[in-house]
């Protein structure tokens, strides 16, 4: 595999292995499923290059490939990674892997196109992180909305249809302001490369309404308060596995492009608003929190411990930008926004464990209601144990990897302002409070009705998918440095440049 084609291989790969799930069709579907993990299987394992040939010492964009698409208006097929891009590809790929295997036997109606919707979504989303180029970002960016679109519709709950019109417009709105920010940069520049946006002086009046733009399509990505309530309506109709890529993988764009647009197009502005940034941050971390603590249904909580725990996300990315502007601390800077990195991956290991463990339950009971159990470490004690590990990750317990993006946002927290870090570091509190509470009600306690007791403990399939998961979210907690070691260079260009003012040109 070249440098000049890994990228655009793990984008048409699963999208044509999609394609090909497709044709084989339903009737088939034998054949389709073991198609459709070979496919997700081999694109994991062509990504793993990516991490293992990426150069740490540098910042500057990397497997790159440009080709021109449309000439007349500049629109280039144009694709890198950096320390950002890469572990997100990675785990897209990762991830995939495991929704496919969770479908595997649970999925009856229409299996080979639930199968081929995801692994179009992955090649989609691998499109996203990777595009250099605007348009190509942009088409990828809202591309990928359909298959999740059909999934939540087709496979979704009762209410599906609510939730896939909810989901599909919050969406949309907020990436056709996007749209009108990349069309106002090209008219100004004449180029739609990313990069060149970058290096681009804009005026702060301008630079305002711009990170506003990105702001609003962002944030409802990521999502934030108060524009997050498409969420938990999504998780709940969703199948597990459309659950499992909203959580571990979608909100992951939003917390992106914070990162490769918003900060580096238009640092003045960031200068000027990075207290908006954070107090919708700290409100996500806070409130939504005793959100999640009242609420009866599982897919909800950890719907709403999502939006918590991403808040760490942009919180750490923005303090990281403030303790660098305002002190000229690099280490606090990059101490901050890789926090926020850390927390973006962990998070996405976490939050697709737990969403898997809600569907476990779901296929054996068909309740994802707290009250309808209690005592299913009696009846399921394999299972108890993988569930009992994700919550007390969820919590942030220490030598798991949801403890240390959190530790080091809340560590870097103190070098901008004392109360910002106390108010993050309630959520140490406050996330122990709602996943335990729930966890108490679910696993522990005497069995609560014959449905409990009439659980079945987990599959070889199922042991497979949480023991792996298990596995990178204990090892990432001990040994967090090959996260570190890849983001590192490009947080620290990221920092240097945005602290520089741009030169107001118009």
């Amino acid at each position: 595999m070249t440098d000049l084609s890994i990228l655009s291989v793990l984008i048409w790969l699963p999208i044509l292995g999609g394609i090909w799930v497709l044709i084989v069709g339903d009737k088939q579907a034998a054949s389709a499923r073991p198609i459709a993990l070979t496919v997700s299987l081999l694109t994991f394992l062509l990504s793993l290059p990516l991490y293992f040939e990426f150069n740490t010492s540098t910042a500057a964009m990397q497997f790159t490939e440009q080709l021109a698409w449309i000439p007349a208006f500049g629109i280039n097929y144009h694709l890198g990674v950096d320390g950002f891009s890469m572990p997100l590809i990675i785990l897209t790929t990762f991830t995939t892997v495991l929704v496919i295997l969770a479908g595997w036997e649970v999925i009856k109606y229409k299996p080979a196109q639930y199968m081929a919707a995801f692994l179009i979504m992955e090649g989609l989303m691998n499109g996203v992180f990777s595009s250099l180029d605007a348009i190509l970002f942009y088409v990828f960016w809202e591309a990928m909305l359909i298959p999740m679109f059909i999934i939540i519709g087709v496979w979704g709950g009762p209410r599906r249809v609510y939730a896939t019109i909810k989901f599909f417009l919050y969406t949309f709105l907020g990436s056709v302001l996007m749209l009108v920010a990349l069309l106002y940069l090209y008219s100004q520049s004449g180029s739609f490369s990313i990069l060149d946006y970058h290096a681009m002086p804009i005026a702060l009046d301008a630079q305002k309404w711009i990170f506003i733009a990105f702001l609003i399509a962002f944030a409802v990505k990521v999502p934030m308060w108060p524009v997050h309530t498409w969420l938990p309506d999504a998780h709940v109709e969703a199948p597990t596995g459309g659950s499992v890529i909203l959580a571990a993988l979608m909100l992951k764009m939003g917390g992106y492009g914070f990162l490769r647009f918003s900060l580096p197009i238009t640092p003045d502005a960031s200068r000027e608003l990075d207290w908006l940034i954070i107090a919708l941050s700290l409100i996500a971390i806070i409130y939504i929190s005793f959100v999640a603590i009242v609420q009866k249904d599982m897919k909800k909580l950890i719907a709403y411990s999502s939006i918590s725990h991403m808040g760490f996300a942009t919180l750490g990315f923005f303090i990281g930008f403030m303790i660098y502007n305002n002190t000229g601390s690099i280490d606090g800077g990059v101490m901050a926004m890789e926090g926020g990195m850390v927390q973006m991956i962990s998070h996405g290991f976490i939050s697709g464990a737990l969403f898997l463990c809600v569907g476990v339950l779901y296929d054996r009971l068909h309740s994802r209601q707290i009250g309808d159990y209690g005592g299913v470490a009696n009846t399921m004690p394999r299972f108890a144990l993988f569930a009992v590990l994700f919550a007390m990750a969820n919590s942030g317990l220490p030598a798991t990897s949801g403890f240390v993006g959190e530790f080091l946002v809340i560590l870097a927290s103190f070098q901008a302002h004392f109360w910002i870090a106390f108010a993050a570091a309630t959520i140490m509190i406050l996330g122990a409070a709602y996943t335990l509470w729930m966890v108490k009600r679910v696993i522990f306690g005497k069995v609560a009705n014959d449905g409990v007791a009439g659980l079945k403990d987990i599959n070889r399939r199922e042991t497979l998918i949480l023991t792996v998961l298990a596995i990178v979210v204990l090892l990432f907690g001990i040994w967090p440095a090959p996260m570190l070691e890849v983001m590192d260079a490009t947080v620290q260009n990221l920092l240097q440049h945005i602290v520089q003012s741009k030169v107001p040109v118009m």
